[in-house]
């Protein structure tokens, strides 16, 4: 290789670096402290994953997982990923999220793929280069077209060029979490339609690819019989097939009784703490979500009050099991006295009529539309620079906030699931606490309106 191909090789490698989306990594800063099974969990879908990721020899190269929000997929996605990171076959992870802008898109996804599979190969690393060296314009162009050359061509490459153990030795396992959370639903089925077409009918790809999703059209019309993967993919309906129940109650056991060590009230400290009776009525509210667990855990544990107080305020919330009805019911009655308990105290400390409804409905909208920092969001909606610390104080368990990344001074809003947003989203759910999105944009656009006549008053003066 000539010294000028090495620097279009290395020049081509840097602008693919920063057409990624490293938030999207399992093991980025940004995803600090993601969701995994806990020990004890799991334990036969994980050695299932597991087992197929290690049959090389298996027809099915693809794995597409579905289940219900809340199931745990992204925890399953998250364990298989350090399992396979552990293992040394991690080649790639791609966590998508509705709430983060650099990540809800398949924009990215597959410079993404190529920078983890180049990073530790020299020989991938110098072609995938070299293709974007030659062509800039290539994370523009379809999917199908950036997979076919930043990806399929460089590993034929490597195959002609290279001994059958040493393309054995790469790791293959290529993990994919959240389709459902890419914005578009075309753009989810140009993400299967690309991996089918480039990965899975190319029998010299050596990838095994594993997909998690909720059952949306985009991956569940594929899977349906006359779906074009119905034949290709392994198809594991979680929800369906493992009862969760016993996993959950293992959790919520295992963690309240943590809490309860670890806390200053003496009757958490206490053996019988929680009672069995409570772990039961919690498992029963859960219904196999594993995010009323983790939204349990998370309000139980904020230690600005008792533990056992709190706990005793989920099992109050705990609706009658005879009357439930939707499959969201117990969860959306969390959520509900989450929010109404937060809106109490907020409205009792705050004498200036703010509408609490109104500022986290405007706080959602802006974060999904624009993901703006608190300060700037603060700035534009007229509050003082910490308002959100006073907005967010009681729903810790639903919503926090984390540093900007390369410096940036601001902080920004990150919700902990999808559902409390389709919750916020979805007046059949959320009833009298719907504010609706028309509401929302008015109040900005007011707030707009004023900054604008403001800016014009101190020109004109």
């Amino acid at each position: 290789m000539t010294i000028g191909s090495h620097i279009d090789s290395e020049s081509g490698w840097k602008l693919m670096l920063d057409a990624t989306a490293p938030n999207a990594l399992y093991d980025s800063a940004n995803r600090f402290d993601p969701p995994k099974c806990d020990e004890d969990t799991r334990v036969e879908v994980i050695q299932e994953v597991m087992d197929w990721m290690h049959d090389r020899g298996s027809p099915q190269r693809l794995l597409c997982m579905t289940g219900a929000a809340g199931s745990g997929k992204s925890a399953l996605q998250q364990t298989i990923s350090e399992r396979c990171s552990e293992e040394g076959i991690l080649g790639s992870t791609f966590f998508l999220s509705s709430t983060d802008p650099t990540r809800n898109t398949a924009s990215a996804l597959i410079a993404t793929m190529a920078y983890q599979l180049g990073s530790d190969t020299v020989e991938l690393r110098r072609e995938m280069g070299t293709v974007v060296a030659r062509d800039p314009l290539i994370f523009s162009k379809s999917l199908k077209t950036q997979m076919e050359k930043l990806i399929v061509a460089p590993f034929e490459y490597l195959r002609r060029n290279s001994e059958e153990s040493e393309l054995s030795a790469l790791p293959y396992a290529m993990l994919i979490d959240g389709l459902d959370e890419c914005t578009d639903e075309e753009r989810q089925a140009e993400v299967l339609f690309t991996i089918n077409e480039c990965l899975i009918k190319n029998k010299n790809m050596p990838f095994r690819i594993f997909i998690a999703s909720r059952p949306e059209w985009a991956i569940r019309s594929a899977l349906e019989e006359d779906g074009y993967l119905y034949q290709v993919a392994y198809h594991i309906p979680l929800s369906d097939k493992y009862d969760a129940f016993y996993d959950i109650e293992r959790v919520l056991r295992r963690r309240l009784r943590e809490i309860g060590r670890k806390s200053s009230d003496p009757r958490a400290r206490s053996p019988s703490w929680p009672s069995k009776q409570d772990i039961a009525v919690l498992c029963r509210a859960a219904s196999g979500q594993f995010i009323y667990a983790a939204t349990v855990i998370k309000f139980v544990s904020d230690k600005r009050s008792s533990s056992v107080d709190r706990l005793q305020m989920m099992l109050n919330w705990t609706p009658d099991m005879n009357q439930r009805t939707e499959p969201f019911a117990s969860l959306d009655h969390l959520y509900t006295n989450i929010l109404l308990r937060a809106k109490e105290h907020y409205e009792a400390s705050n004498t200036d009529g703010r509408d609490f409804l109104l500022l986290i409905r405007v706080y959602h909208l802006m974060h999904k539309q624009w993901s703006p920092g608190v300060k700037a969001l603060a700035w534009l909606l007229k509050l003082e620079e910490n308002a959100h610390e006073k907005l967010l104080w009681d729903l810790r368990s639903l919503i926090t906030t984390t540093p900007g990344t390369g410096g940036f001074p601001d902080r920004f809003l990150r919700f902990y699931h999808k559902s409390f947003l389709d919750f916020l989203d979805d007046e059949s759910r959320s009833k009298d606490l719907f504010v609706p999105e028309k509401r929302a944009a008015l109040h900005v656009v007011q707030l707009c309106l004023r900054h604008i006549d403001e800016g014009m008053f101190c020109n004109y003066h």
